[in-house]
């Protein structure tokens, strides 16, 4: 759904990398299991920083994670952490790449006890994409919400780290589970 020149996006103009996300990836609906664990990794990566900067690094942590296969990740020894620390190319931050070794076995755990992650994550919007009051600008678009805070409890309560109720509400907003393209944007859908 790329728009011709001149259109208004919510944010990322300027920025081919960014314009590609937003037209191409933001707010679409994610149903896949193992693309679900990388964006939730990614945006426990992102805590504190912006997501052009995880975006811009997005290629060197699909490779310094081995493609987030979570069977993988869950087997990382103290010599992966000590080369991950290394790679400049990511966000060298340990107790973001501690977070992302445990949240890889919780997610494992969690498929071995409920079933795919993507269902579990779904359940919290019952299957749907939310559609929260139109906003015209940031300020007016929310940092979380009972969904998000539902997810970061139940996320938590089953180990997994870097998953509070912003990062959750900015995870769904990425995969669709929350549709905040504001007024304006040529994505932007009438609520009903």
């Amino acid at each position: 759904m790329t728009p011709p020149p001149g259109v208004r996006r919510c944010f990322g103009t300027g920025d081919p990398l960014m314009e590609a996300y937003h037209d191409l990836e933001w707010g679409v609906p994610l149903h896949e299991s193992r693309a679900l664990f990388e964006k939730l990794l990614l945006d426990s990566f992102q805590a504190g920083l912006s997501w052009r900067t995880i975006l811009h690094k997005r290629e060197n942590f699909r490779r310094a994670f081995h493609g987030f296969d979570p069977e993988r990740i869950a087997r990382y020894s103290a010599r992966d952490r000590t080369r991950l620390l290394a790679d400049a190319s990511i966000v060298r931050n340990r107790l973001k790449i501690d977070a992302a070794i445990g949240n890889a076995r919780a997610f494992l755990r969690l498929e071995y006890e409920l079933g795919p992650f993507a269902d579990y994550l779904w359940a919290f919007t019952d299957g749907r994409t939310l559609r929260p009051r139109a906003a015209r600008a940031w300020r007016q678009v929310p940092t979380h919400s009972p969904e998000s805070d539902a997810m970061s409890k139940d996320l938590q309560a089953r180990g997994f780290r870097f998953v509070g109720p912003t990062i959750c509400y900015a995870f769904m907003q990425a995969v669709g589970m929350v549709d905040d393209h504001r007024i304006g944007c040529f994505r932007y859908q009438r609520r009903r």
